[in-house]
Parts: structure tokens; sequence; C-alpha cells
């Protein structure tokens, strides 16, 4: 009871500065690192930095391997500020890992750790040397005494895998030393040193691995909730390994219990109480590094307070108007919502209405309806009012709207927009053109407003066409907005022009004729011809003859067009005042055909089987193909050879061609260029490039295999990597071959896997079986060798039995549960624990609670029903489930006489309610 008399006290202290933002959890400024102590400084003082912020300012620990240090016991440590102060260190007694720890008012957070190591160096050998003896003044040589040795090596490096080594590497003058700065995931595997001189040669090598220590994707934020809210921090860390969580209240390991659960980076309160304020702190760990990530829990529970959100001192609204008079008090929790008109309650009507975050609202304001409005809030720690006053005003009346004009191009109009209003409030005139808003200020070449305080016309200067359009003038107040419109029709460039056709096409060559259309009150000085085809980006201007077309042409010959394309034409007329639509496009005709004239490029190729060419180019698009009959010419030879070898190819999509020969070397070079042709003749061809024939399959199997068991039904075989070179083949992948001695076929199954996979978990397997795997690779050619076979059991099947025997007891919203422990057959796998699975319904969340025991005790809220089944847990995997149970809720329970204990917000029965539940768990046993 102390501890909760200690939080009643310190409750409104807490609640009053939560919106000041007074008081705040500590924050680590700077965290302890890791510090390397030479011994010979021994009477010198090693320093471990450490401060934080926070309000009140913070009290500070340290502990050295996680046990706390007496200050007043050890006399070579002191605090300086937050720092840990260590004077004259002893190896044997201060090395170890050390971790500060802040604490104020609100809770405890924890630093990083940091470990005091100390160097040394040890004296040379000692060791009976020879007198030297020399004359005075003669020079002389003592020698270091090297062991004997023959030969300054020559040194290299390779990667065992055979890719090569990173561009970014450095090395020593003598080789001995290759740094790879900047190390990233790439760069890991085996390396090889080389060593050979006139004696003969050796070879070292190591393999390096790619580590990340933690770091924060997802950090947890302060948070201030109402007593009875429930809480939900997620955090979320990359790192390689992976990382995993832990949290902490106060500085102290944070346990699951009745209301908290913790799944890795998951934390969840339920049904929050003052005692679960505190600074929190997540920490994701893996095996290099801890990180934490710290935030502030605040619990609140207060009376209504309106002094950081009153009433609007005075709302404004017009006769016949709607009106919101917002009403949002701080209360914790939740304060329910009245409201009075000077000393009368208010009650909902048709027009009057209590919206559920508390506001009142008005529908079709009337005069009677001014006056001073009271909001009251009440929750269980207190009542609070708050009064403002609703004021009413005349509608205000657009008395001169805007009209529709019908304008040429350059003319100056007046667009007129008139009000009447009530004198107390002011008008702002807006202005709109097509839905946009006219910038006065960025428009003034051509939109002016002018007139007085009730008057907003819109001068528009040297109309143009883009001017024509919908205006919209709106009147807008404190209160409301009005608007009108009006239509603009500006006259100037000519109508489009009708009848184009095509009088004759040749191969790049077509006649067109046309008739003009409507010139818009402006007399038409030129046309222009524009055409599209399949193959072009919209429409495009084309050369004719005449070059230019003035208002009395209405026929020419377009010329530069491709041979076999099919092409539409249109129109389009300009005069003085601009120029206008076009026309509809002409009918859609094909130019007469011709030589191709355009060489297939990207020529390339290469792979396919033994005894093969594969020869591969970007195919030639439609357009440039010049007529019907279209394929391609390959010519190709070794290099070496003066004799080309000639193929067509018909098909007009194609792009590739094989070539097989028996005689035809692996992997040996040819040239290749391909050219084109249709029924018009042939055309030119691409330049020579280089392209190989086929390859072997693989010569060699994968070395290393192994195979090892997860579940009843699943294996993983894995295997070692094979280094490509010309004698042994290329690996593209591996296949992994499984089977069983009872099956009737060789092999049951087969799996590829592509690129530097050396790892397959295999699924779907029976139980208790003896399986052989073996793995070769494969590459364009085909498969290659396997591998020795390896063979491993499955584990035995998941318990076949249910759990039995379920009991179960419902207190105050908390399930205690008891079951049989379940004997397993000779052929199942042992249970190592239960899972119990529950939920509120078939089609609601499954939440899983796992356990070592044969007993569990759940919170469940109190007026819901949940559905409950429990299932064992073993090596073979999860075994059979015991029956669904339906676990009523309370109320049901209560109407059917059985008798439950209430509810109750008062801490001493909350404390019997959790005492009673556990106190019957050993009669359940």
């Amino acid at each position: 009871m102390r501890l909760l008399w200690k939080l009643v006290i310190l409750l409104p202290l807490i609640n009053s500065c939560a919106g000041d933002g007074l008081l705040s959890h500590p924050i680590f400024t700077q965290e302890p690192h890791d510090v390397i102590f030479p011994l010979d400084l021994s009477k010198s003082e090693v320093i471990l930095k450490c401060a934080a912020n926070g309000y009140p300012s913070p009290h500070y620990r340290w502990k050295q391997n996680g046990t706390d240090i007496d200050f007043t016991m050890s006399y070579h440590y002191r605090l300086d500020g937050g720092s840990l102060a260590i004077s004259s260190p002893y190896t044997d007694q201060d090395i170890g890992m050390y971790q500060c720890l802040a604490t104020n008012l609100l809770g405890t957070i924890l630093s990083r750790k940091a470990k005091l190591q100390f160097a040394y160096i040890e004296d040379f050998e000692t060791k009976t040397r020879s007198t030297v003896s020399v004359r005075e003044g003669q020079g002389v040589v003592l020698l270091c005494g090297p062991p004997p040795h023959f030969g300054v090596p020559d040194i290299s490096w390779r990667r065992l895998d055979g890719s090569p080594l990173p561009g970014k590497v450095k090395y020593s003058k003598s080789q001995a030393i290759l740094e790879i700065p900047n190390f990233q995931q790439e760069d890991e595997g085996f390396y090889e040193c080389i060593a050979s001189n006139l004696r003969g040669r050796n070879l070292a090598k190591g393999q390096l691995i790619f580590y990340a220590p933690p770091e924060w994707e997802q950090k947890i934020q302060n948070t201030y909730l109402s007593i009875y809210d429930n809480l939900l921090w997620e955090c979320k860390a990359s790192g390689k390994p992976n990382p995993w969580y832990t949290w902490l209240k106060n500085g102290e390991r944070l346990n699951p219990e009745e209301r908290i659960q913790i799944e890795n980076g998951t934390l969840i309160i339920t049904m929050l109480n003052v005692s679960d304020s505190g600074v929190y702190q997540c920490a994701a760990e893996n095996k290099y590094q801890i990180i934490y990530a710290n935030a502030e829990l605040r619990v609140l529970a207060s009376a209504p307070d309106f002094s950081k959100s009153p009433i609007k001192k005075n709302s404004f609204v017009q006769v016949g108007g709607d009106i919101v008079i917002e009403c949002k008090p701080n209360a914790f929790p939740r304060a329910a919502i009245s409201w009075k008109r000077g000393t009368e309650t208010l009650r909902q009507s048709k027009r009057i209405f209590l919206l559920e975050d508390g506001s009142l609202k008005i529908y079709n304001v009337t005069r009677s309806d001014a006056g001073s409005y009271t909001c009251i809030a009440t929750n269980q720690f207190g009542t609070t009012k708050n009064t403002g006053s609703l004021i009413v005003k005349e509608r205000t009346i657009i008395t001169v709207p805007p009209s529709k004009m019908d304008v040429t191009v350059g003319e100056s109009i007046v667009l007129p927009c008139q009000v009447s209003h009530d004198p107390s409030i002011e008008v702002v005139f807006v202005w709109f053109f097509n839905g946009d808003v006219i910038d006065l200020k960025k428009g003034m070449a051509h939109f002016e407003r002018i007139g007085g305080e009730s008057v907003g016309d819109l001068m528009i200067r040297n109309i143009q066409l883009n001017h024509s359009g919908k205006y919209l003038c709106t009147v807008q107040t404190t209160l409301e907005s009005l608007s009108a419109v009006a239509d603009i029709i500006v006259r100037g460039p000519p109508g489009p022009p009708e009848d184009v056709k095509v009088e004759e096409i040749s191969s790049t060559t077509s006649q067109l004729s046309w008739r003009a259309g409507p010139d818009n009150n402006s007399p038409i000085q030129i046309f222009t011809i524009q055409t599209r085809t399949p193959f072009s980006v919209g429409w495009q201007a084309v050369a004719t003859v005449p070059e230019i077309l003035n208002g009395k042409t209405y026929n020419a010959t377009v010329v530069g067009l491709s041979p076999w394309v099919e092409y539409e034409f249109r129109v389009v007329a300009g005069n003085s005042i601009g120029i206008g639509e076009p026309s509809k496009p002409s009918e859609l005709l094909r130019t007469k055909a011709s030589v191709p004239a355009v060489a297939p490029v990207n020529i390339n190729g290469g792979g396919g089987s033994r005894s093969e060419l594969v020869i591969t180019w970007e195919s030639i698009p439609e357009e440039l193909q010049n007529g019907e009959g279209f394929g391609y010419i390959v010519m190709f030879r070794p290099v070496g050879s003066t004799t080309w070898t000639k193929e067509k190819v018909a098909s007009v999509e194609s792009s590739r061609f094989v070539y097989r020969n028996e005689s035809i070397i692996p992997l040996s070079p040819f040239e290749v260029k391909v050219g084109v042709y249709n029924n018009e003749g042939e055309g030119s061809l691409s330049t020579v490039t280089i392209v190989y024939s086929g390859e072997d399959e693989p010569q060699l199997a994968p070395r290393g295999t192994s195979v090892q068991s997860f579940s009843a039904s699943e294996m993983e075989v894995s295997w070692n990597a094979i280094a490509w070179n010309r004698n042994t083949g290329r690996v593209l992948g591996y296949e992994v071959l499984y089977w069983t001695d009872d099956s009737k076929e060789s092999v049951i199954g087969k799996i590829k896997v592509s690129g530097n996979v050396t790892t397959k978990n295999i699924t779907g397997l029976k139980a208790n079986t003896i399986y052989f795997a073996s793995v070769r690779a494969y590459n364009t050619a085909g498969t290659g060798p396997s591998s020795p076979p390896v063979n491993v059991t499955t584990k035995k099947s998941p318990p076949s039995q249910p759990p039995a025997n379920i009991a179960w007891k419902l207190t105050n919203s908390k399930l205690c549960l008891n079951w049989e422990h379940v004997k397993t057959m000779e052929n199942e796998s042992e249970v190592l624990g239960y899972k119990i699975l529950y939920r509120q319904n078939r089609q609601s969340k499954t939440h899983i609670l796992e356990t070592n025991n044969t007993s569990a005790e759940l919170l469940v809220p109190f007026e819901e029903d949940y559905l409950i089944e429990i299932r064992t847990v073993s090596d073979g995997g999860d075994g059979s489930s015991s029956e669904e149970i339906r676990i009523p809720k309370m109320s049901s329970l209560s109407s059917r006489g059985i008798q439950v204990l209430e509810t109750s917000t008062h801490f001493l029965s909350i404390v019997i309610v959790i005492f009673y539940c556990f106190a019957i768990q050993p009669l359940i046993r």
C-alpha cells in the first residue's frame, strides 16, 4: 500500500505538468564507450563518461558486470557528475563491462554497455649472448638474431569461389597484408594467400564473415494515456544476426504478467493504472551489441479542466445558418458532457444536437438562439463548467451578379459583383476562372479588381481566346460564402478545315486536298499539314511542296515519308488572331514498298547446347521493314576462317538463329553479322560481332553434401559451391535429388536452385523415415555428376492424443486453466510443452500462449465470449488440438445462477481476486 500512496501523492503533480511539459524523463546526452587503458599509467585514473537531461535532474548509478557499484565500499571508485572515475585501476579487479543508470521522478534508463580492458607488453626472452669486443672509435653492429631463413617469397591473393577480388582492395608493399576498406556483405567469403619462392610454395586460407550490430528501424515514443486505457508499443531493429528484444521499466527487466503481454519488440499493457507510469526501454541485442530505445509512459487521471481548451468566448452565425460550439475539456478519463442556455438545460430536438465529441450543434439558427451557453463536464474526479456567447448576424445577399457576355479578342470588359450585408461583418471578394482562383497580383496584365467595400467588380483588359469560360464571383465572410457565375465567349482563330483527302501516294510522298473551315470573322492566312503513324508519338508537322501553304491553297504534296507505313493526315488553319483546331484525320493509307535500309543492331548470342552456335539480334521495327516478305540474313564463320556461312531467317518477328554442327568446339569464337531483306531485295549488313558456341555440362560433383532434419516432415540439404573454370564447365545452379529405401522409383523428388545457393529446405516428408539426398550442378548444356548420397532420419510424428480433462475457472475476468499431461506413443515425438489458442469468435484473430506446464492463466474481457483450444508441442511439430471450449461472458454466467466475483476498481478488491485465482491452482492440479 506504500507504493500506491506515493503514486496518489505524486499524481496531481504529474498531471498538472503533463500539458506544460515541465516534467521530463531522463535522456542520455553522453554514454560510455569501450576503453583500453595502458598499465604503465596505473597511477592515473580511468573516466567512463555518462550524462543525461531530464526534469527533475537525474541522479546516477553504475553497474560492473551486472552488479551495482557500492561507492561507500570501493574507495577508488567515485562519481564525477554522472561519469565514473576509477583511480589507480587494477587489471584483475576493474576489468569488465560497465553500465550507467540515470533516474529521476519519472523513471530510470540504462546506457549502452562499455568494456574496460588493459593493454600490456611483456619483456624480451632472457637469452645469453656472447661478449662483443670493439676498439675505441671503431664502428660495431649488434644483430637482433633473426631465425635462419632463405628467399623476400612472392605473395598473391584470390577468392576461393572464383569471383574477382573487390576493386577497392589495397596491399602492403610486400603484398603480405590485404586490406578491404568499407567491408560489405558482398565481400564475404573464403580468401587464400599463396606464397612461393625457388624452394616451393605454400597456401593459407581464411573466411571473412559480415556482421552488423543492431540499428533501429522503429523506436517507441513518449505516450500519455488515460487511466484504464490500453498501451501498444512496437520497436524494431535490423542487424546480422537478427537481434532479440528485452523490455525494461525504470531500469528493471519487465516480465509478462496478467495485464502485460511481451512478444519480441511488442509490448501490450491493458487496463492502465497510475502505477504503470514510468520510463520504459526497448533493448535490441545480438552477439555484437545492445541498443536501447527510451520512452516515457504517463498514465493520467484528473478532473475535467478547461484551462487549455476553453469554450470560444464569442461564436458568430448568420440567421438561417448552422453553428457548432465545441466543448473539449482535458479530462482523464473522458468526461460526460451536458449543456445549458442561460439557466435552461438543453435537450436534443429537431434543431439542437449533442455531438459525440461533446460539441453542441444548432441547425437553422434564429435570432432567439443568441445568448450564453454553458458546457458542464463531469467524470469520477469532479465537475467543471465553462461558458461562451452565441452572436447571431444578418445574412449577406448578392444584389448585382455578373452576366453572360460575348466579346472579341483584345477587348476590355467589366464583370459586376455587388452585395448587401450586415454592417458589422467584413466581406471579401474572390474570383474564380474555370474553377481556379484568379491571382490578381500575377494576372495584372489582364485582370483588375475595381469597386469599394461592397463592390467586387472584375475588369478584364485586352481579353484573349484563353479567357473564354465560366467566371465565378464568391463573397466570403467569417460566417458564410456566396457565389454567382457568368459565361464569357471570346471570338478569334479559324475553325478546323474539312474534307481532307489523299489523292495519290508513293513510297515516300503523298498528294492531299482539303476545304477551308469557318474563319471566325478573321481571314485564313496559312495552312499546315500534320501526320500520324502507328509508330509516332502524337501528330507531327511534315514538309510539303509548295513549302508555304497560304490561305488560298487547298492541295499540296507531302514529302519525306517512310516506305510501307500506314499514314493519317490532318490540316490546321491560322489567321491574324491565331491557329485554329485541326481537321478530322484522312483515310488511313499505306505508302509503297522499297528495299530495307536499316541493318539490325545489338548482335549477340552464346549459350545453347554442345555443337550449337546461338546468334541473337534486336529485331527491326515494323516501320523500318519497308515492305512484305521481310526477313534476316545471318552470316558467320570461325575466327581466323575466310569463308562465310550464309543463312536466311524468314520470320518477321525472329531475333534468334541456332546453327548446329557436331564439329563445333565448345565455347569457340565466331565472327557474326546480320542483314535484312524483303520482296524488293537485300538491304545492308550489321558490323561484325564475336559470338561463342555452346558449352559442355558441368564435369564435377558438388562436395561437402550434408542433410539435417528439422521436423517430422522437413529436412535441409546443404553443399559446397563448385568453383568455375573452362575445364570443369560453368555452373548456373544445382539440382537436389532425394529418395527413400522403399520408394518404387529411384528418385521421389527433384528440386532446382539457381545461382550460388548452397542450401535447400525440403518439406512434405514422411515422419520417422530415412531419406537419402544427392546434389548435382547444371548449366545450359545439362546436368553434371551427382555427389555421394547422404541420409537423415526425419523426426517422429507429433503427439496424436490431444490434451484431455481440461478444467477452467473464470474469476473477475481472469481465466484459470488446468489439464492432464499428454502421454505419447513409442513412434511419436516427446511432448515439450503446450500452446493455448484463444479468440472471441471463429472470424477474429487467434492469440497464442505457450507454456511448459499443464496449467495457465489468461486475462479476458468482462463482457465477451471466448473460444479456447489446447495443443501439444514437440520436435516433430504441433500435435492434435483439444476440442474447442467456449468460455461464456460473465454476465451470462451470472444470469444462469453461476456465482462470480464482481469487477471493482478498488485496489484491495483487485488484490483479493488475483490472490483467489492463484489460491485455487493447487486444487485444480
